[in-house]
Formats: structure tokens, sequence, C-alpha cells
């Protein structure tokens, strides 16, 4: 990984699209700073359409697709996609699994879950499962005393004895059912909101996150960026993102935003 002051200014002035994880990408140690939001902002108003990638759950992305300087936001890890239409006041919603089939899967994950806190003692249903609507978030760090990685590892590898998904964020592992992951819904968002091909031209997009369950984004697109703290999980990620800035979280994503208004002000 090398340091962002190294991306190409050529290639910071194409781009088009910014996607980025949320939690330990936007935020640092749970809170949003404001450096990072204002970053947002400040991007959008320079003309890229800004889209969030995140596992967290449906409802909290149905706040964010209304209120945050976005084009709309990719949930649940790609489970998937909401958007606001501010001019008709409509929220689109775009799922990876029709409504039958996520009602089957939510049953067996309900009981997977239970599997799971039985066997890995100290591990707990996230706080936000009640707002989920199709995968199951298993909380390892954010309110419980962090568990060891052997014990992650194992979570994950309940969630994949039992025919699930799994991936691991920062916080949580997530398990679904289904082959759907980040890049599959962040690959349709952009082509049925844009109607833009990521494969045709990945680097008019930008993604930044921070662990392992963001390397389909870090194995596609050539200017993926990790905060600094990706650097904890270098030895998980056979894909690792090209680039890295200096500072955490946040306040990484705030770093790269000033790199980049730096280099489109100066055409």
């Amino acid at each position: 990984m090398r340091h962002i002051s190294e991306i190409p200014v050529a290639d910071l002035r194409a781009a088009r699209f910014v996607l980025c994880d949320i939690d330990d990408t936007l935020t640092h140690e749970g809170r949003l700073p404001a450096a990072a939001y204002g970053g947002l902002e400040a991007l959008r108003d320079a003309g890229l359409a800004i889209i969030p990638i995140t596992g967290r759950p449906a409802g909290w992305c149905d706040h964010i697709a209304r209120m945050w300087p976005v084009e709309g936001v990719v949930g649940e890890n790609g489970a998937f996609y909401f958007r606001y239409d501010e001019t008709q006041r409509i929220m689109e919603r775009v799922y990876a699994r029709d409504a039958g089939q996520r009602r089957k899967d939510g049953a067996k994950l309900a009981e997977l879950g239970e599997l799971i806190l039985t066997e890995v003692p100290g591990c707990a249903i996230s706080a936000d499962q009640a707002y989920r609507e199709i995968d199951l978030a298993i909380d390892f760090s954010e309110d419980v005393p962090a568990l060891p990685r052997e014990a992650v590892t194992r979570i994950k590898q309940l969630f994949e004895e039992n025919g699930a998904t799994a991936k691991i964020s920062s916080i949580h592992v997530n398990g679904w059912y289904g082959d759907h992951d980040k890049l599959f819904m962040a690959r349709r968002f952009l082509n049925d909101v844009f109607s833009f091909d990521a494969e045709a031209s990945p680097r008019e997009v930008i993604f930044l996150g921070d662990s392992p369950n963001d390397e389909p984004m870090f194995a596609f697109f050539p200017n993926a960026i990790g905060v600094s703290n990706i650097k904890a999980f270098a030895d998980r990620l056979a894909s690792p993102p090209a680039w890295v800035t200096s500072e955490p979280g946040g306040h990484g994503f705030s770093e790269f935003a000033s790199l980049m208004l730096k280099a489109r002000n100066a055409q």
C-alpha cells in the first residue's frame, strides 16, 4: 500500500464517484467526526457522487439516504440499495433477493444466531439487529469486550458451515444467504442510477474502506484506499487497497477529501 499522496493527480481529477465504508472509515472510535462529514459535503459540492457502501442496517440506511449529502447508500453488505428522490419524496429500495426469499433466510439466520451465541462465549447479537432486513450481525467488539481473533474466526466459520456467506468488519461478523456482496450492489447502483459501467471505467471510482468485508471493493477498483487502521488487518487481506492514508477512520477520510479537492481546484 502506497501513501495517497502518490495517487496520480490525473486520476483524482478524472474521478466521478466516491464510494466509502462507514464504520471506522467515516467514523473514528464510534463517532462521526465533523471533518469527515464536512468532507462528504465538500466533495458533493465539488460535483462528485458520494455513495456509502456499508454493513449497517436498513433502518440506518433509510436515514442516511434521506439526510446525508449522498446519492444513495448500499447497506447490509450489498443486500440492497436505498436512494431518496428529493423531488418526488420517494425512497427507492432495491434488494438483491425477493421478499419471500428474505423471509426464509431470516428464519434460518435467527436459528443460526442462537447457535453462534452458544458456541462463541462473549459475542452478542448486534444492537442494531432490530433495524436489519436481511443479514445477521454478530458483535465482537462494538458493545462487548473485544474478542480474540480466534473467536472472530470461529464466528465466521459457523456461518459458513451452515451455508451462509460471512464477512468480518471492524466490529461485527455479518452473515447472510445469497452471493451478493458490497461490490455486487455497488456496481448495480452505479449502473441503475448513473448508467455507469464500473468494469469499463473503474478509474472513475474511488473507494475507501478499512476492513476485510471491503476486500471485494479493494480487489476491483484500482484506486481503492484504506484509511490507516486497515493496517491492523493487513495479514488477512489477499487483495489490499492500492493506497493508504496517514490518519485513521474519519480523519483519514478527511485527509483524502482535502487531497481530492486540492487536485480538482488546481485544474
